[in-house]
């Protein structure tokens, strides 16, 4: 394929979907990522599109939300390791709400064989996942079907989640930078979210690595409310990820890597179809855990889970872990 029929293509993916990931890119156009980063590099000169750490979205500065069709065929393998090791940290007899996306779908179907589980959500793909799930539990928001993600939002959705109380959320988003937290591109279902949020313990953010240090209109978590991040290993050369995540960290985020050294966590849970999968591995988790206490949303019960740091080596040694991910 010639450079023009290159960029040309990606082009039109990145028209079509907001953001592409390079990885993405670079398996649709059968090319190496230094190439594609180097098409990348001409198109935004052109003024076409803007490039972002680990991908390319529309110009503009705030990207816009991709429908289903489209985020369902973007970072695949990374959303399925992400899935994966944030199952971990789910345990038996727990309650918890799951909001809408496609990683936290993904999430929803490694979570069918966890006995005695309740999950909230306001996700018709979530409450799908989980339909033929005899041990576990599912209870769904009231409120107005959005069918760009087919997620239940609106007054119906807010008012059905007040005295709600859970263990913790898992949410997903458009975006996530260590100043202002998670964002979405779309005012109603940002707003659903902070009302998740309030139900919760604790916040759980899923998010590849093509969202790190991207920003988008409506703020759905601050950044002192994340609890932790799951996420995947940002390419060697992804300094800006790198160093959003050591901002994170700074800010007391405890941050779980799924891939690289250590296991992939995507190598011990079963796939299968929704309904069929296997909660992974405990040996599978590689946490970078960050000194200090974390800040709990007000109005938590007693008989609640509480935040547990996960390690007790001190700040150089956990910061060093973390400065290990931007060197590789």
């Amino acid at each position: 394929m010639f450079a023009a029929e290159r960029r040309q293509l990606i082009l039109e993916m990145v028209r079509a979907n907001g953001a592409v990931s390079l990885r993405e890119l670079a398996r649709v156009v059968q090319t190496s990522e230094v190439t594609v980063r180097r098409d990348v590099r001409a198109l935004e000169a052109e003024g076409l599109l803007d490039r972002r750490h680990g991908g390319a979205v529309l110009p503009g500065g705030f990207t816009r939300e991709s429908g289903f069709p489209q985020k369902s065929h973007l970072a695949t393998a990374e959303k399925t390791a992400i899935a994966d090791l944030a199952a971990n940290f789910v345990e038996e007899g727990e309650a918890i709400v799951v909001g809408a996306g496609t990683t936290t779908q993904e999430l929803a179907r490694r979570l069918a064989r966890v006995p005695g589980l309740t999950v909230v959500t306001n996700s018709l793909l979530v409450a799908q996942a989980l339909a033929h799930a005899n041990r576990v539990e599912v209870v769904m928001t009231g409120g107005t079907l959005r069918g760009s993600n087919y997620a239940l939002v609106g007054s119906g959705a807010e008012q059905s989640l007040h005295g709600l109380r859970v263990s913790r959320a898992f949410l997903s988003g458009a975006g996530l930078t260590a100043e202002r937290g998670l964002s979405t591109s779309n005012m109603l279902s940002a707003s659903v979210d902070r009302a998740l949020v309030q139900a919760a313990a604790e916040v759980v953010v899923l998010a590849d690595h093509t969202k790190l240090g991207t920003d988008t209109m409506f703020q759905t978590v601050p950044t002192d409310l994340i609890t932790r991040l799951v996420t995947d290993e940002p390419p060697a050369h992804d300094d800006r990820a790198a160093t959003e995540l050591q901002a994170l960290a700074d800010q007391g985020v405890q941050i779980a890597v799924a891939g690289g050294q250590g296991g992939s966590a995507g190598s011990g849970g079963g796939a299968g179809g929704p309904g069929g999968d296997a909660v992974p591995a405990r040996q599978q988790r590689r946490d970078v855990p960050v000194p200090g206490p974390r800040r709990q949303v007000p109005g938590g019960g007693g008989g609640l889970r509480s935040t547990t740091m996960l390690g007790d080596q001190g700040p150089g040694a956990e910061r060093a872990r973390v400065a290990d991910l931007r060197r590789r």
